[in-house]
């Protein structure tokens, strides 16, 4: 069965049925989620609102599971992944959840994106002892085992990847004026405080910064603001409709700074071409995935393997888009998992399972990019590559 984009729904909810349909039959030992045909998880994704570009993350992830079935599933049961559009909102996120946890049953959550969404979800499903599991989002609040055992993230924190811009600034760019624009969330703020960490408290004070709302339609004002006193470095702390909008706004008053961008922006279809080429190209990011326009991944077996994946099993994805490869990393981390557990799909063992990976190459992850858990770690992958935009793809730069 191929999975074609135009089958989703785009309205109140997104659900792909994998498997077998309607309620359990039984679940197996009381493990709810689980029966002997079927495990069932549940997520969700924003189909609609802002952050729309990255539902491809969700549709790539759909499609593997769908694979995996056509293939025996895992441990001889099918993976039913339901899948509800959240718009981004924090409040609808957390109705959709409850309705996985009570209504549908589901023996994990699973990938959901945004800061927001997870950060509103987590005292829930926490008291609930349900996984959740490998977020799409990269706070370092979501790494808090003491707190909130059931919690997980998969990639690089914010606060580190913020780090690693203010490094690099301090070392490369020493007495350069620094500015930012920045989402006026937990997602902006972690990843400016971890900017100041890494370039220093001396330049800390320095930093001229605008901050706004995700709900915004345009902040053009706010990047005239920070180009008036023409700063010689812009860090643009963004979801790809709005770093878009400022890498094009830059290159239109003719402001030159070096731009550093969120790792998430790095998709072509997504931010290098609503931004435009000539204004992207240069721009900086850090990066843990093998990108597919990168010119090194051409004959890479790991690659060429998605490749020939994709073009058979999501025939309407763009092969140039990471972010239609990055889902497959988080599809394939799950399936990992759930391997592990054998047959004791019990939530418990689910998350124990999670808090015992070693050396798990992160799929298509970047030479180096690996997957460490533990019940104190719970910052699975820490590798970070800075690359730079050259016009045509993502290059890494040497320092």
């Amino acid at each position: 069965m191929k999975c074609s984009w135009s089958g989703f729904w785009v309205g109140l909810f997104v659900v792909l049925s994998l498997g077998t349909g309607g309620k359990l039959a039984a679940h197996e030992a009381n493990n709810p989620g689980v029966s002997d045909r079927e495990i069932v998880i549940g997520q969700t994704a924003p189909y609609s609102g802002p952050a729309s570009a990255f539902a491809r993350i969700h549709k790539s992830e759909i499609a593997y599971f769908e694979y995996l079935n056509s293939k025996g599933g895992i441990s001889g049961r099918k993976i039913r992944l339901l899948s509800y559009d959240d718009g981004l909102s924090p409040p609808k996120a957390f109705e959709q959840v409850r309705r996985l946890v009570e209504q549908d049953e589901v023996a994990v959550v699973f990938s959901l994106l945004g800061t927001a969404v997870n950060i509103s979800v987590r005292k829930y499903l926490n008291s609930k002892k349900v996984p959740q599991l490998f977020a799409a989002a990269q706070s370092s609040s979501l790494a808090d085992p003491e707190h909130f055992p059931y919690t997980m993230g998969l990639l690089p924190t914010l606060r580190s990847e913020g780090r690693f811009y203010g490094e690099d600034i301090a070392k490369t760019k020493p007495d350069g004026k620094v500015a930012v624009i920045y989402q006026n969330d937990d997602f902006g703020k972690d990843l400016l405080a971890g900017l100041k960490e890494g370039l220093g408290s001396e330049r800390e004070s320095q930093i001229r910064a605008q901050s706004f709302e995700v709900t915004e339609p345009t902040i053009e004002s706010q990047i005239v603001t920070l180009a008036a006193s023409r700063p010689d470095i812009l860090l643009v702390f963004a979801y790809p409709k709005h770093a878009a909008q400022t890498i094009r706004k830059v290159h239109e008053i003719g402001w030159k700074p070096a731009i550093y961008v969120f790792s998430g922006n790095g998709s072509l279809t997504s931010v290098i071409k609503p931004a435009g080429i000539e204004a992207s190209t240069g721009i900086l990011r850090a990066a843990f995935f093998k990108d597919p326009t990168d010119p090194r991944w051409k004959d890479d077996p790991e690659m060429n393997e998605w490749r020939e994946y994709a073009r058979q099993h999501t025939p309407d994805a763009d092969l140039s888009d990471y972010l239609n490869s990055s889902g497959i990393a988080f599809a394939k981390v799950l399936e990992q998992v759930l391997r592990q557990c054998g047959n004791n799909l019990s939530r418990e063992n689910i998350l124990k399972q999670a808090q015992s990976l070693h050396n798990f190459p992160l799929p298509l992850g970047l030479p180096g990019a690996v997957v460490n858990t533990s019940a104190t770690n719970y910052e699975p992958v820490k590798f970070l590559e800075l690359e730079r935009f050259d016009g045509t793809s993502w290059e890494p730069v040497k320092r």
